[in-house]
């Protein structure tokens, strides 16, 4: 599960942010966290990544939360949406874009923390892979041995750590959100998601996997890749 957390006021993103980090050290749950003062930083950050749960203030400057929301719902039907405000008056106008909940500030764990349980639990599917169909044939991908995926028009590459290939026809909008969800795998480039638990270097040039292959990583998402995969190698998870 990857958390966006949007708010202008450092007080309530500071509270909001050490509540969900206190749910995650309690639950030892296997998320990532990003927070953001503006509604235009967060949406700038939506347009690159995936995220599947944002927690936004509704009444910021410039563009508010309630507006943040209907543009994340031009390109994302799928994430989960929670207000956080001191007004009940936009309940009904959250509806509009399928907001899951609306939460009055000062937001607690007593509110917050039966919420994430039940995202959390929803992703944690049973089945530790993909099933894909490639050349007409279904072939289980454990996680664990996927090293990254390519993009090339409209045929994805599920790359493996033991160099094998399977090649599907489609899109990766169809796989990214089982892939995103887990804080193993990375968008590094438009094109590709590593593995970064296959990451043996990582640098402004690439990502060099440890079966030796090299994929590229877009200048845009370089420092926050940096910052995740860190993260990642001293969170003291496996994932």
């Amino acid at each position: 599960m990857y958390i966006a957390v949007c708010d202008d006021q450092i007080e309530e993103l500071e509270k909001v942010m050490g509540l969900l980090q206190a749910w995650q050290t309690d639950r030892r749950a296997a998320v990532r966290l990003r927070s953001f003062r503006s509604a235009g930083e967060l949406l700038d950050a939506a347009q690159r990544e995936r995220f599947t749960l944002y927690l936004l203030d509704v009444l910021m400057p410039g563009v508010t939360g309630m507006e943040a929301a209907r543009e994340i719902r031009s390109f994302d039907g799928a994430a989960d949406i929670v207000f956080l405000t001191t007004s009940p008056g936009f309940a009904y106008e959250s509806y509009g874009v399928r907001a899951l909940e609306y939460l009055l500030k000062p937001v607690s764990a007593k509110l917050l923390f039966p919420l994430l349980d039940r995202l959390y639990q929803r992703e944690q599917n049973p089945q530790d892979g993909l099933t894909v169909r490639s050349e007409g044939v279904l072939v289980r991908l454990p996680f664990s041995q996927l090293s990254y995926v390519e993009v090339m028009g409209k045929h994805l590459f599920f790359h493996m750590t033991d160099d094998s290939v399977h090649e599907v026809v489609g899109a990766l909008k169809e796989y990214e959100g089982a892939l995103l969800a887990r804080p193993e795998f990375m968008r590094t480039h438009r094109s590709y998601i590593v593995n970064m638990l296959q990451a043996e270097k990582l640098s402004p040039a690439g990502v060099v996997t440890f079966s030796g292959r090299s994929v590229p990583v877009s200048r845009l998402l370089y420092n926050q890749l940096q910052k995740d995969y860190l993260e990642l190698l001293f969170s003291g998870r496996d994932a």
